[in-house]
């Protein structure tokens, strides 16, 4: 199965309540136990695959905040969100959404994510993480979600106003913890 994410160019502002970005095309493969993410076959050398240090993409994670997240839709298809990611103190991949997101109904049913790791300029180091999701819904998530947009964004100049919005908008938490990671070098 290949997976395609198209876009246009990288964003010029994030908002991490309602994060967004455009990336231009990625090519995903999928070949028996590993992953090979690559512009062009046989990327890495003898073209082998390239796996990464799981804690060394927590911290690729840890500065790189946009990131393109695919689901599988109940017919099997990939459904791909642009996203804003961050790193909790547990290592998990953590992402905010809306309850009604179809990627939020996606990874209920099927957990498996996929997450393209990209910089703000687009160029440069890129990686994919893939892993299984868990969904925390309010009240639990609230205080995840703070600590979310901490991560992301830094201080929000009004705490209760960031509450209010999170139960408006019915705000959950995405929670990957990272399996398989890659490449290791650029491709």
């Amino acid at each position: 199965m290949h997976l395609i994410a198209v876009g246009e160019h990288p964003p010029v502002r994030m908002d991490p309540v309602r994060p967004w970005c455009r990336v231009p095309a990625t090519v995903s493969h999928r070949t028996g136990d590993s992953v090979r993410t690559t512009g062009r076959r046989g990327a890495g050398p003898g073209g082998d695959n390239q796996v990464m240090d799981l804690d060394a993409a927590r911290a690729v994670v840890a500065e790189q905040h946009h990131a393109v997240l695919a689901t599988y839709r109940s017919d099997g298809a990939p459904q791909m969100s642009p996203v804003a990611v961050a790193v909790d103190d547990e290592g998990h991949i953590i992402i905010s959404s809306r309850q009604t997101a179809y990627k939020v109904r996606n990874l209920r049913r099927d957990p498996r994510a996929y997450v393209c790791v990209l910089p703000d300029a687009f160029f440069g180091r890129w990686i994919q993480v893939e892993g299984r999701a868990t969904i925390v819904d309010l009240p639990d998530a609230m205080e995840p979600l703070i600590d979310y947009y901490r991560r992301v964004a830094g201080e929000h100049p009004d705490w209760d106003d960031y509450r209010a919005a999170m139960e408006r908008e019915q705000r959950v938490l995405i929670r990957i913890q990272p399996d398989r990671a890659g490449p290791d070098r650029s491709g």
